[in-house]
C-alpha cells in the first residue's frame, strides 16, 4: 500500500500568498511550461500507474455528472503536472505549484482538480490558499479585430465573427448546432454554459453567409465541439497574423476578448446595463458592472480616435447605422455619426 495514501480527510488550507509575474497572453496554449522538479526516470515510474488512475478519475467524474468539458480541463491540467512532480506527495506537489510561472487563477484551477483527485486516491492533503489579481481587461480597436478575422483561416475567421457579433463564450460557440441558426429571423439560439441564461441574438447577413460556407459535420454541429482544438489553431493562427503585420497587441487577442470587446461597445452605445446583462446571460448585474469601468477607460479618448460621417438623408443614416457608426448630434438638417477607428 502506498505511504502517502490515508483515508480521506480535508484540514484548514494552508495560506500561500504568492504574486505572480509571468506575462500576461504570452504563453503558449494550455499552460506555460513550469520548471522540471523530478528527474526522467522517477517521473517515467509515477506516470505508468498514475496515467491509468487518471482514466479511472475522469471516468469517475463523468459518471457524477460533471460536465465534459470540466472533467477535459481537469485532466489536462492534471496531465501536464505529472510532467513535473509525483502527484502521490502532496508536499512535492505544493512545493512545485509555489515555484511555477502560472498566474494565481491557473494555480487555482489545478489546485480544484488536484482537490478532486485527492478525494478520488484517498489521499490526505492541505490545499493551499493563492489570491487571484483582478487585472481589466485588454480591450482592442475595432480595426484590430476586423484585421484578426480576416488575416485569419476560413473556420477560425468564422468563429471570430460569431464572438465578435455575438459577445458569447467559446463553449457557448462550441455548442452550436444548424438548428440554432435561423436564416429567416437572422438569429442565433445560444445554449448557456457556465450557469448562465439561454438568450436568442441577431447577426448579420454577412455571419450568415459565412456560416453557410463552413463544411456540414456528422455530429450537426457548426463548428467543432472542442474548445482545446479550436483555441489551440486560433493561437498558432494569430501568432503567424502578428508576426506578418508585425503588430505585438494582436497576441493580446483571446476569444474572451471579443466578448469584453462587444459588451464594452454595447454598453457605451445603449448606457444600458441591464441590456448588456441579457446580452451576456449574466444571472447577476455585478458580473455585468465592470463594462461601466471599461466604456469609461475605452472612451477617455481625443476625436481623432473616431472616423466621423454626416448624414443627408434616411437611406444615408441607415447605411451608418449598419456600418456601426453611433449618432451624435443634428445641426442644419444633416446628421452627425462617429464610429470608433
Amino acid at each position: 500500500m502506498n505511504p502517502a495514501i490515508a483515508p480521506s480527510s480535508k484540514v484548514p488550507a494552508d495560506t500561500g500568498r504568492y504574486i505572480d509575474t509571468y506575462p500576461q497572453n504570452q504563453h503558449t496554449y494550455p499552460y506555460p511550461t513550469p520548471q522540471n522538479t523530478l528527474d526522467t526516470k522517477t517521473l517515467l515510474e509515477t506516470n505508468t500507474k498514475i496515467q491509468q488512475q487518471l482514466k479511472d478519475f475522469e471516468q469517475q467524474q463523468l459518471n457524477d455528472g460533471k460536465a465534459l468539458e470540466t472533467v477535459d480541463s481537469r485532466i489536462r491540467i492534471l496531465k501536464q503536472a505529472t510532467q513535473q512532480c509525483n502527484l502521490y506527495e502532496p508536499e512535492q506537489v505544493k512545493a512545485w505549484l509555489r515555484t511555477t510561472q502560472w498566474q494565481n487563477s491557473t494555480r487555482t484551477r489545478f489546485i480544484d482538480a488536484y482537490d478532486n483527485l485527492t478525494d478520488f486516491l484517498k489521499i490526505q492533503w492541505k490545499p493551499p490558499s493563492y489570491t487571484k489579481i483582478t487585472k481589466i481587461p485588454f480591450i482592442p480597436t475595432e480595426q484590430e479585430l476586423d484585421t484578426l478575422i480576416d488575416a485569419s483561416a476560413k473556420i477560425i475567421s468564422t468563429v471570430l465573427q460569431t464572438l465578435k457579433e455575438t459577445a458569447i463564450r467559446i463553449g457557448e460557440l462550441c455548442f452550436l448546432k444548424w438548428k440554432d441558426l435561423d436564416t429567416q429571423q437572422k438569429t442565433l439560439n445560444i445554449t448557456p454554459e457556465k450557469g448562465s441564461n439561454p438568450r436568442k441574438l441577431p447577426i448579420s447577413d454577412k455571419l450568415i453567409g459565412m456560416i453557410n460556407t463552413l463544411p456540414k459535420r456528422q455530429d450537426n454541429n457548426i463548428f467543432n465541439p472542442s474548445k482545446h482544438s479550436l483555441r489551440e489553431n486560433f493561437c498558432n493562427q494569430r501568432i503567424n497574423i502578428a508576426k506578418k503585420l508585425n503588430n505585438q497587441r494582436l497576441i493580446n487577442i483571446s476569444f474572451h476578448t471579443f466578448r469584453h470587446w462587444r459588451a464594452t461597445i454595447e454598453y457605451h452605445n445603449t448606457k444600458d446595463i441591464m441590456h448588456v446583462k441579457q446580452m451576456l446571460g449574466h444571472k447577476s448585474v455585478t458580473s455585468t458592472e465592470i463594462y461601466i469601468t471599461l466604456e469609461s477607460a475605452t472612451y477617455l479618448k481625443t476625436a481623432d480616435n473616431f472616423t466621423c460621417k454626416i448624414a443627408h438623408n434616411e437611406k444615408e443614416e441607415a447605411d451608418l447605422i449598419e456600418a456601426g457608426f453611433e449618432h451624435i448630434n443634428n445641426r442644419n438638417n444633416l446628421a452627425f455619426y462617429r464610429k470608433r477607428k
